[in-house]
Order: structure tokens, then sequence, then C-alpha cells
């Protein structure tokens, strides 16, 4: 616990330079999306530890790169190839603790369906712990959000359908 504690502070002094660089160089506040690992740390939501960020891509501008290098190892997902709702915004959870930048947390929900497109090991162990306190019925709204999806790309979509089965066994959902 203690180390999760110190490595949620980690997380969050990264996006504190974050503000920092964008205020000294005058870039304008902006949304950002968390999800994943560091997504579940910063939300107290799960304890694996991680150390990379996840955000989605909102079609930001090329220089908000030296903002974004403050989180050091990260990954910008493309919409497309993403599984996530198109509401997961309204479902969102700002981090008030942050206050130049528009720092959002995707719901738990929203984190679960994310990873049933791969459902390896650490993405299991994610899951067990979010459905815990999770809203079934909101999982399957999302699932079902996201199967009516018409921009996402093929092969993400054939492949989340083939691990969907396998999820909803396991979970019962």
């Amino acid at each position: 616990m203690v180390i999760i504690m110190g490595l949620r502070k980690q997380l969050e002094n990264r996006i504190f330079d974050m503000e920092k660089v964008a205020r000294a160089f005058d870039i304008e506040p902006f949304d950002i999306y968390f999800l994943g690992g560091a997504a579940c740390i910063l939300g107290q939501y799960t304890e694996r530890a991680t150390r990379d960020f996840d955000f989605m891509d909102l079609n930001y501008p090329s220089g908000l790169g030296r903002v974004f290098v403050q989180l050091r190892d990260f990954d910008m997902l493309e919409y497309e190839s993403t599984i996530v709702s198109p509401k997961y915004k309204e479902r969102a959870i700002k981090l008030n603790k942050f206050e130049y930048l528009n720092v959002y947390l995707l719901s738990p929900e929203d984190i679960i369906v994310s990873k049933i497109i791969r459902l390896e090991q650490k993405d299991i162990e994610d899951i067990d712990k979010l459905m815990e306190t999770a809203d079934k019925e909101l999982v399957n709204q999302i699932i079902e959000e996201v199967l009516s999806r018409n921009d996402l790309y093929e092969s993400k979509r054939d492949l989340f359908i083939k691990k969907l089965q396998q999820f909803k066994e396991k979970y019962n959902v």
C-alpha cells in the first residue's frame, strides 16, 4: 500500500510537471483523458504498479509534445483503434487537484471494457479488482456502445468480439 501511494504521488508529480511546462510556454489549458494502469492508480481503482500513461488522442496539436514528454512513458491512443465507448467523456472523473489542465480518468467500467480486447494476465488482475465495485449493467451498456461504433477498426472490433465471450463467462456479465 505504501509503495502504491508513492507511485501515485510520482504519477501525480509528472502531471504537475505537465502543468508547469504548459504554463511556462503559455499553452492554453486542455483536456486529457487517462485510461489503463496509470488511471487505475490515480483513481485508486487498483494497486498494480505501473509507470506508463495511456491517454486518448484528442487530435492534439504537435506543440503539446513538450508537455506530454513530462509523462516520460506514454501511449497516445487513437480513438478508432481503442475500445472505448463514444460516451466515455460523459462518465469520466475529473481530478480536481490539477488546477491548470483538465485531467480526467475514464470510469472503472469504461476501463474494464477497454481491457477486454487483451485479457492478458495483468488485464485480468485489473479487471478482477475493478469488477468488485463495478456496475455490471453499466459494463454491459458500455459494451453495447462499443459494438455500435462504426468508426472502430474492423480488426479491433473482431478481436474484441472474440474476447468478449470469454469475459462474459468469467465475470457473469
